[in-house]
């Protein structure tokens, strides 16, 4: 709060306790409220909504027309007032009509009035009534005057329930929980099937008291418990888990960050000057940081702020002695735990045996807790919205997060069907895990490797449990994207070296920090501070590396360093034309040359490959074979390039096909051009990890594979089924004259073979 609002906030406060303590009815002190509100903001207008069976009804206002109090009712999502009850966010216009949601009621005599700001009510996390304020004259509401009205909201919901103007049950009923099955659909964060009972994160910390009797004291209790709190998250930094150098401490170290950060602290201590109790004040500041988060389009940034939640939840719980979660409570049952966000050292605290999956309201691909989820084995389901509506503590769950989906409160043959499948799943994992050691050759004795795509230290470890040759693709910006600050040649150098320790004498793939587009950073930005219409396919990848090329010189000195006595393969990202590749070689040829002449031990050799994500490229082969030793065509990427169509936007997700004639030309004609080159040519993206789409790229030429380590045994199965010379001719005609369903085609062709594509 700024220095502003705390000052009106506390006149407000003042105020209200005079009015809270008097003897009169709550009607007479909703309409003293109103009047208080209005003068000590100096606004024309000033009503409370409350939820009545169901509906928002205008129990008090200053300035509207008194005969609508009791009568002017909406429901939930009608209008202004019913637009922030719904999504429980403010609202600041400075033209009220003409928002979307403006919704005209004559008998309240609003008409002369433009300017409209408002605060939802809250009780228990869900929306109990609103706070509105109006203006003739059009204008936007200054952030104290915002800051001051969500201050008294707080209070309004204690006052409100102590004289039991609403009813609980009625607020809940806003979002009453289903009792029948109900699918929930959400963003896959980690793959995989799961089990279990619906256990709730954390049980929602119930503010009794808003007004401080004594600010000197409520602050005290506000210090011990950040005490208390670091003294958990130092704890929590020296357990085993943290304790092996790996990407957790480093995410621990953002979270740890925020634990001591002074501004969050003062921020509290502000909200506690204006009047409220500790309890109070946190809330007041994490109300606060949900709506900024609403409104935060960098995604690593808004994981950031999801971290400073999770850790307002614990100096919440601290501060009024609810500190039981259900990490600490124990699970009893197989359980799939629900969230509004996890932090990554809560879930830490949680039996690993127990815990078989993950659901949050929020999150994103790129936070912290996907991160550790993935190391853990654990699925997880984002994006899951109405979850505390619809999911009861208990409820059994059916998690199928390779689907996006859940089911809550299954049926019996819906249960059943689901078994059928995780069994035959676990047969199939038994398979491929049977596939370890075997070599992936095809029937005609064609040898083809196959590699896994990784990006942190302990994805190393799927190596030996996939059998795989290799790690085709090593994303070093992971690193960059879980660290607070730009992570240090040294750091780099141990990471580096810890990977081409854990891979002993198979090779790893490095390709240098691919970052800017959906990998932002909030410590590397635009020197002119402006955002990117189309990030995909602008300041990204190498070309922000040779922009910044201090920061592709620390990489390559660290990577250097790291292959000392040994082989190095690095690989440049998104390299539309050949001088680029040219450029960005130069930079590891001057830090090749200053190790030379510190007298360092130098890599006992270097390969240098490109990766083909851009189709300009694919014109300039020839001009880039003779120097380059390995080519690796990233169909992800490439794709979207080559249809035009952004492979984040959902809208455009099925209109193109990797079984396409258009993509599988391109790519037979990418491998006829280097044929009789020593170029290895390689596919590294999510294509190759598809059974049917891996067997059109083995008809294609294709001999080597980069993919999830969750697809090297099914790929390696498929691969042992496979006639080359037969597929080989097949695609040969498919290409010549494309059928019309080039992939029924495909899928028809495998099963006379007894090749299972799904």
């Amino acid at each position: 709060m700024t220095s502003g609002a705390v000052e009106a906030a506390r006149t407000i406060l003042t105020s209200l306790h005079e009015v809270m303590a008097s003897r009169s009815n709550a009607q007479t002190k909703l309409n003293n409220v109103v009047e208080v509100i209005g003068e000590c903001l100096d606004s024309e207008v000033c009503s409370i909504y409350l939820l009545r069976e169901g509906m928002l009804e205008l129990f008090a206002t200053r300035g509207l027309a008194q005969e609508a109090v009791h009568v002017t009712r909406m429901a939930v999502g009608e209008g202004l007032v019913g637009s922030i009850a719904d999504r429980i966010e403010t609202l600041n216009l400075a033209e009220a009509a003409a928002h979307p949601d403006f919704m005209y009621r004559p008998e309240t005599g609003e008409d002369k009035f433009h300017s409209f700001a408002g605060v939802p009510i809250v009780r228990r996390e869900r929306a109990v009534g609103a706070l509105c304020v109006q203006h003739v004259e059009p204008r936007r509401y200054e952030e104290v005057e915002i800051e001051a009205l969500q201050t008294v909201a707080m209070v309004l919901s204690e006052l409100i329930v102590n004289a039991d103007l609403i009813d609980e049950e009625d607020a809940r009923a806003l979002t009453a929980a289903q009792t029948g099955p109900e699918q929930m659909r959400g963003l896959t964060l980690v793959k995989g099937l799961a089990s279990g009972v619906a256990v709730y994160h954390q049980p929602r910390v119930t503010i009794e008291h808003i007004v401080a009797e004594d600010t000197e004291a409520e602050r005290q209790r506000v210090i011990l418990a950040f005490d208390r709190m670091r003294e958990q998250i130092d704890r929590m930094a020296n357990q085993a888990e943290f304790g092996m150098g790996g990407e957790h401490d480093e995410v621990l170290e953002t979270y740890r960050m925020f634990a001591y950060d002074e501004g969050w602290t003062r921020r509290i201590n502000e909200a506690i000057d204006s009047g409220l109790t500790a309890e109070a004040a946190i809330e007041r500041v994490q109300q606060r940081t949900r709506m900024r988060m609403r409104q935060i389009d960098d995604p690593l940034l808004a994981d950031r702020m999801h971290d400073l939640e999770d850790l307002a939840n614990r100096l919440l719980r601290i501060v009024s002695g609810q500190i039981g979660t259900a990490a600490s409570m124990g699970l009893r049952n197989d359980a799939i735990l629900i969230a509004r966000n996890l932090g990554p050292a809560e879930l830490l605290e949680y039996d690993k045996r127990r815990l078989k999956g993950v659901i949050l309201e929020e999150g994103s691909l790129t936070s912290h807790v996907v991160i550790v989820a993935r190391a853990m084995g654990i699925p997880v389901l984002g994006r899951v919205r109405g979850l505390r509506g619809i999911v009861r503590e208990g409820d059994p769950l059916l998690l199928d997060a390779d689907q996006g989906t859940t089911m809550v409160r299954p049926s019996p043959g819906v249960v059943e069907a689901f078994e059928a499948r995780f069994a035959k799943n676990r047969e199939r994992q038994a398979v491929y895990a049977g596939m370890r050691d075997v070599a992936a050759t095809t029937l005609d004795g064609t040898r083809i490797k196959v590699m896994i795509n990784a990006g942190l230290r302990d994805d190393v470890a799927n190596l030996n449990l996939t059998g795989a040759d290799g790690i085709g693709l090593f994303r070093t910006e992971f690193q960059f994207l879980v660290s607070a600050t730009l992570p240090q040649r040294e750091k780099q150098t141990r990471l580096y070296r810890d990977v081409m320790d854990a891979a002993g004498d198979r090779p790893v793939v490095f390709r240098t920090v691919d970052i800017g587009g959906d990998k932002t950073l909030p410590y590397l930005r635009h020197d002119d501070g402006e955002g990117e219409e189309n990030p995909a396919m602008g300041w990204r990848a190498l070309r922000v590396a040779l922009e910044r090329d201090a920061l592709l010189k620390a990489q390559a000195r660290a990577l250097l360093e790291a292959a000392a006595g040994r082989p190095l393969n690095v690989m440049f990202p998104m390299v539309a034309e050949p001088w680029e590749f040219d450029a960005a070689k130069a930079v590891f040829d001057g830090q090749l040359a200053y190790l030379r002449r510190q007298k360092k031990v130098l890599p006992e050799a270097i390969r240098y490959g490109v990766m083909l994500e851009v189709p300009s490229l694919a014109e300039q082969l020839d001009l880039l074979a003779p120097k380059i030793a390995f080519l690796s065509i990233g169909t992800n990427d490439l794709t979207q390039f080559l249809f035009a169509a952004d492979r984040s936007n959902p809208k455009l997700a099925e209109r193109y096909d990797w079984l396409s004639p258009a993509i599988l030309r391109f790519l037979r004609r990418v491998v006829r051009t280097l044929e009789g080159t020593p170029v290895d040519i390689s596919v590294c993206g999510e294509m190759g990890g598809r059974r049917l789409e891996a067997l059109a790229l083995l008809g294609l030429g294709v001999r080597r594979l980069s993919i999830t380590p969750a697809a090297v045994g099914p790929i390696k199965e498929l691969v042992g089924k496979v006639d080359l010379p037969a597929i080989t001719a097949a695609m040969e005609g498919w290409l010549a004259a494309p059928p019309a369903d080039l992939r029924g085609t495909m899928t028809a062709w495998a099963a006379e073979r007894d090749i299972a594509i799904d």
